[in-house]
């Protein structure tokens, strides 16, 4: 099955052996809770407070924390490919960049948050996925569909929120994972939690020697070695009344990557020095049993220096927010709330007249309101935002969206929404890199129906269906962007979810048609067909499972291939202090391009990481 293309893959005959195969190993993430103690998970990120998850009004997902707990040196591109509307496009495998691509749509439209805190970077419009540490974080939600309403700008394919770990609990644990590729990572963390006040701290290093980055074959050409090392603290409190919390996280290391910019050298290998820094401070006030108020200051900073010139790129997101949610009726709540942010770039990349380089900060204001109806069987939700532009001036986006209770086992939901994207500083600065100072920004309105069913109390099934339309779509044409492009993104999506006591299996299927409507042709590296699968036995004590990840050959893909892959996790708790697990991240050793690496014309590819086999241990005190 390793070796088969996806076009093969997604024969029916082909896919019922490749779910058998899957489904032969034990296996997966999620199995202790019953499917209606899973429905039941709270969410925060479609609504700004927490609600479960089997109301909300669109489709949201999350990775849950026995998936994260899984393995510490998983990296964020890794984990988000467990969700079939997410394709993760990889710049080679562990520690280089990623692209992801929500729903089909660019990869600059998908918001990603921490705790509330933007990670999309002001010049490239997208995070640095492959250098968040997930040390700390507890549960991962991702949002499909529009979400500018709450967040403003990017939101226009969906938002990836992490949500870090608040103690519950005094205790003190060290792990430590060592793997293929003199790959290991150790995470050293204590909590203290009393009569409602919390302390945590966290420590990690990781190295790792890399794999292979394309697919030259050139001794000369080393593997993409990665290592980074970080910590994280939080204190705060939480009562009843009032909450209050400040949140600093930083992470910081090396990447080694290849590149082919120089006419003459060819390829060869380059360093560069990475660090974010997030702080986070938080509060909240009940006036009263009905009226709220909170409060969030942040800022968060993503630098980015290259050892073997003077390039370097410096990112830094202040934001301040305010908002109040008021349950004037006992069915019915409003939720208004004002975020202002600045985004600053400082870009050097060469010298003149080839380079790049600018310095530029753009301020936004965001003014929204939000009213939600909650009853029995009724769920409703609508919003409206206006933002003031610093550049681009006072744009408006709404969202109305409702989810009814049809049948005791069966719900429907609907939504219609607008976002935006405002082009990101190198969009409209980086001249010599195709900046354009006068871009529009993209704009998109997007519709949506679901399905939830309950089957049996092991057995629930969920179908989506949508249409995204994006005009003004950012692209690149003959060395400059323009605003030349209509996009349209319709699919649907497909979910069973099936567990009996300790045994389970999750199933994600998604379809999807990236259409450039002007030419009526699939949008580059993008793949209509996704599948996955997770499956297993889990308990207190032990657990094995098996996921299986699959994508179909992109239509206008430049020779991207499509691929199949499965990891497996096993664990024990010897006890309630010792546990021991392993990991192994796609046993089938399957390698496939994920887009060129080329600038003058090789037949240069980037692949995926292959194989990574790793075996840990936790010690809790």
């Amino acid at each position: 099955m390793y070796g088969a293309s996806m076009s093969n893959l997604f024969q029916p005959t082909a896919l019922v052996g490749a779910i058998a195969i899957a489904m032969g190993f034990s296996a997966t993430a999620s199995a202790q809770d019953s499917v209606n103690a899973s429905l039941d998970t709270l969410v925060v990120t479609a609504t700004r407070s927490e609600e479960k998850i089997k109301d909300v009004p669109s489709r949201i997902s999350i990775i849950e924390p026995q998936i994260l707990d899984q393995s510490p040196i998983a990296e964020l591109p890794h984990l988000l490919m467990s969700d079939a509307s997410i394709d993760m496009m990889q710049y080679g495998g562990y520690g280089q960049a990623a692209s992801i691509f929500t729903r089909g749509t660019n990869s600059t439209h998908t918001l990603v948050l921490r705790d509330g805190v933007r990670l999309n970077t002001g010049s490239a419009g997208a995070a640095s996925l492959a250098f968040i540490d997930t040390t700390d974080i507890k549960q991962i939600e991702l949002l499909k569909g529009p979400a500018s309403v709450l967040y403003g700008t990017d939101a226009i394919g969906g938002v990836v929120q992490l949500i870090s770990k608040t103690p519950e609990k005094t205790s003190a644990f060290v792990t430590g994972e060592m793997g293929e590729h003199n790959t290991y990572k150790a995470v050293i963390g204590a909590d203290l939690a009393e009569d409602g006040f919390y302390a945590q701290i966290r420590g990690q290093r990781l190295e790792s020697d890399g794999t292979q980055v394309t697919n030259l074959k050139d001794p000369n050409i080393k593997t993409g070695s990665y290592d980074q090392k970080g910590f994280s603290t939080k204190i705060g409190v939480e009562k009843q009344q009032y909450a209050a919390s400040i949140d600093y996280s930083e992470n910081n290391g090396q990447s080694q990557y290849i590149t082919d910019n120089d006419t003459y050298t060819g390829v060869k290998n380059v360093t560069q020095d990475f660090k974010n820094e997030i702080i986070n401070i938080k509060g909240r006030v009940n006036i009263n049993d009905d009226i709220s108020v909170h409060a969030r200051l942040s800022q968060f900073k993503d630098d980015l220096e290259q050892n073997e010139s003077q390039d370097a790129i410096y990112n830094t997101t202040k934001e301040a927010e305010l908002y109040s949610k008021w349950q004037f009726t006992p069915s019915q709540n409003i939720l208004v709330g004002v975020a202002h942010k600045n985004i600053e770039s400082d870009v050097l990349s060469g010298s003149a007249p080839y380079g790049v380089d600018y310095l530029k900060d753009v301020a936004s204001t965001g003014y929204f309101i939000q009213h939600q109806y909650q009853s029995d069987k009724l769920h409703t939700q609508a919003g409206l935002r206006v933002e003031d532009h610093e550049t681009f001036g006072t744009h408006t986006v709404g969202q109305v969206a409702a989810r009814y209770q049809l049948l005791p086992q069966t719900s429907i939901y609907s939504n219609i929404g607008t976002a935006f994207r405002a082009p990101t500083n190198n969009d409209l600065y980086a001249l010599n890199w195709g900046g354009n100072p006068d871009l529009k920004p993209e704009e998109s309105i997007s519709y949506e129906i679901g399905l939830d069913q309950i089957i049996t109390d092991q057995f629930t099934f969920g179908l989506s269906i949508y249409r995204n339309e994006v005009d003004n779509l950012i692209t690149w044409q003959n060395g400059k962007n323009f605003n030349v492009k209509e996009a349209t993104f319709t699919g649907g999506e497909l979910n069973l979810n099936w567990a009996n006591d300790d045994l389970f299996w999750d199933l994600g299927y998604a379809y999807v048609q990236p259409k450039d409507k002007a030419t009526d042709t699939d949008l580059n590296r993008r793949p209509r067909q996704s599948l996955t699968l997770t499956t297993g036995l889990q308990n207190e004590v032990y657990g094995i499972s098996t996921s299986l990840s699959a994508k179909s050959k992109p239509k206008n893909g430049s020779n991207v291939s499509g691929y199949a892959t499965i990891d497996v996790n096993a664990y024990w708790n010897i006890n309630q202090n010792v546990k021991v697990f392993t990991n192994i991240q796609n046993i089938g050793d399957v390698e496939y391009k994920t887009t060129s690496a080329s600038q003058w014309g090789q037949d240069i590819y980037y692949i995926n990481g292959g194989r990574l086999a790793s075996v840990g241990v936790t010690f809790r005190y």
